[in-house]
């Protein structure tokens, strides 16, 4: 049986199931259980070990074949839900169904971030089938990767350029990032400032020309900054207008790494929770600390070129990003009340891709109706415990790291039974 699945459903369709879902040991994670991706799992399959030093970094919710969730319903006899799907491909939605090929087109994670992933973009569909072709062991298939963050707890990260007067302010106040751009392409940026036609071919020209600065002047000028720095926050004197904070930070992470300077081209945007950033192709960004719900597009391509040990492709990435500067403020992406659910906030990127959905429902409620779409859903509990009753006359207990696939069209109804008020995040795919 399905865990807590009533027997009467075993004749009909199963179309409502619970999934069991890869994690992804990757070195920049959380360790033990400091990591929420490490709690959920331990409160959703209680016999799970977790290990103290391990980082615990992505929990993938999704049929992509590096991390293909397992069905927990020993009613299917498929056991991985990407068998599942290519065995009952109706079951994604019709026009998903005929839009995606027959493939689920998100992957839904959770992240727990303790050290900077690295600086990065990822690339449009057309961008993508080139790298695909040329270079496919960097780039593993041909499809583009926008993405959405939503913070769970509060989370930090880089995305977009800053706007031309902070990066300016930063060029004339750290001597030491001026040293890496270059005085040519510095005075450019200066005497455009104000041209914003002109503004995004120079501070192209600008990142291009740190981007590919030679290794002994960086180091170089890197080491003289985190000591100046170093010594001025030793002091107590005020290391903002050096990003001082960050800097260091980021240099005790990767020391001598180009990517620290890009805190003074780059937008630092914080995150509370439930609050979110949508990242389209060509944005750069990095994510660097807190606990995140994160969906994409079903893709694994990434441009890197700095923070990162793995696989730098600098002349790609400068090419491919977009320079269009704008405040940080900018970046943070709204959730929308639904106007028939009060209980459900949506964030809906300018992407076919995926949606989400942040579920909130008070416990004094006790009886909830989860939306029928016509898209097949991953559903997350991240508080709380219902049971969930649905047609086949199917009954199951889900409670804090219980992740659920749901069909099209599908009703489900949660008896909630807990003094907790419910949240779940729902990923689907509306057209």
């Amino acid at each position: 049986m399905g865990e807590g699945a009533s027997p009467t459903a075993a004749m009909e369709e199963v179309r409502v199931f619970p999934l069991s879902c890869v994690v992804q040991n990757y070195a920049w994670g959380k360790v033990g259980l400091e990591s929420e991706v490490a709690k959920l799992l331990v409160s959703g399959h209680p016999s799970t070990v977790i290990e103290e030093e391990k980082p615990y970094a992505e929990l993938w919710m999704g049929a992509h074949p590096k991390g293909d969730a397992l069905i927990k319903d020993n009613r299917i006899s498929q056991k991985s839900l990407g068998q599942w799907i290519a065995d009952h491909p109706s079951q994604l939605g019709v026009k998903v169904k005929d839009t995606f090929r027959g493939q689920l087109p998100f992957l839904f994670k959770v992240l727990s971030v303790k050290i900077a992933l690295s600086i990065q973009a990822h690339p449009d569909k057309e961008l993508a089938g080139k790298l695909h072709s040329r270079y496919p062991e960097h780039y593993p298939d041909g499809n583009h990767k926008p993405e959405m963050a939503i913070a769970l707890t509060p989370f930090d990260g880089l995305c977009g350029f800053r706007p031309v007067n902070e990066i300016i302010g930063f060029l004339k106040s750290v001597p030491e990032f001026r040293a890496v751009v270059g005085n040519e392409a510095t005075d450019e940026l200066q005497s455009c400032a104000t041209d914003s036609a002109r503004v995004p071919q120079v501070l192209k020209k600008c990142f291009t020309s740190m981007m590919n600065c030679e290794k002994k002047v960086f180091v170089e000028q890197l080491n003289i900054l985190v000591k100046r720095v170093s010594e001025e926050a030793a002091a107590g004197r005020d290391t903002s207008g050096s990003n001082g904070d960050l800097l260091l930070q980021l240099h005790s992470q990767f020391p001598g790494d180009i990517g620290c300077f890009s805190i003074y081209f780059l937008n630092f945007v914080h995150l509370e929770p439930g609050e979110a950033m949508f990242l389209g192709a060509n944005e750069p960004h990095a994510y660097l600390y807190g606990d995140c719900i994160e969906c994409m597009a079903c893709s694994d391509n990434t441009v890197r070129a700095g923070l990162t040990p793995k696989y730098i492709d600098v002349n790609t990435l400068c090419e491919m990003l977009i320079y269009s500067p704008s405040p940080a403020q900018s970046k943070i992406f709204p959730a929308v009340q639904d106007p028939a659910d009060a209980c459900v906030f949506i964030y809906d990127p300018p992407v076919p891709d995926f949606t989400i959905m942040r579920i909130q429902v008070p416990a004094s409620m006790k009886k909830y109706n989860v939306s029928q779409i016509d898209s097949a859903s991953i559903l997350l509990v991240v508080q709380g415990e219902a049971m969930v009753v649905s047609s086949p006359n199917m009954e199951l207990v889900i409670k804090r790291g219980s992740v659920l696939f749901i069909s099209a069209n599908e009703q489900l109804s949660l008896h909630i039974t807990s003094d907790k008020n419910l949240l779940l995040f729902r990923a689907c795919c509306i057209l």
